[in-house]
């Protein structure tokens, strides 16, 4: 069994979703927003994620982290607030030794809706439909759970294409 951690970071607020794979099954542990202090300046609002996270990952104990990528924003200074949330998000896993795992929001959508254009009312009711959920989870909350579930649907196709490989004898070792 393994806990992954999705985290879809924001300037203002980021959401997180925390799911257990386990024999290629997905299942709901926890997910939720961090919302920053919007009346701040941009590096306590940073520190306040970085808390937030390590807090969270020192409750539940994940293994892996699954972040989305920098798109590009409405402006350059967007797209540079949002590095620097992924940022402090990145350091407080890595902080804590867990392998972080990067996607675009095209591929997150792709492994969890089918479509690299879903809608976010489409991420959040395949959300709900996968997890078994009992109603949608907020906008943030679901794309964090979306890149949770994208890793795990990632890390179950390489996990198959490998053991497809050896059996047919495809897979050599290399020796130095």
């Amino acid at each position: 069994m393994a806990l992954v951690l999705g985290i879809d970071p924001g300037s203002r607020k980021t959401g997180f979703g925390i799911v257990s794979v386990s024999k290629g099954k997905p299942t709901y542990v926890t997910s939720g927003v961090i919302r920053l202090p919007v009346d701040q300046p941009l590096a306590p609002r940073l520190a306040v994620l970085f808390e937030n996270l390590n807090a969270l990952i020192d409750e539940y104990s994940p293994e892996q982290a699954a972040i989305e990528e920098v798109f590009m924003a409405r402006s350059a200074g967007a797209a540079l607030k949002l590095g620097q949330a992924r940022g402090a998000a990145m350091v407080a896993c890595v902080s804590r030794n867990m392998v972080v795992h990067e996607y675009s929001a095209r591929a997150i959508k792709q492994a969890v809706v089918g479509t690299g254009a879903a809608t976010k009312e489409q991420v959040q009711h395949m959300v709900k439909t996968l997890l078994n959920l009992p109603g949608e989870p907020a906008e943030d909350a679901a794309d964090g759970l979306a890149a949770a579930l994208c890793h795990a649907h990632s890390q179950q196709g390489l996990s198959a294409l490998a053991s497809g490989a050896m059996r047919r004898g495809r897979l050599q070792s290399s020796h130095l």
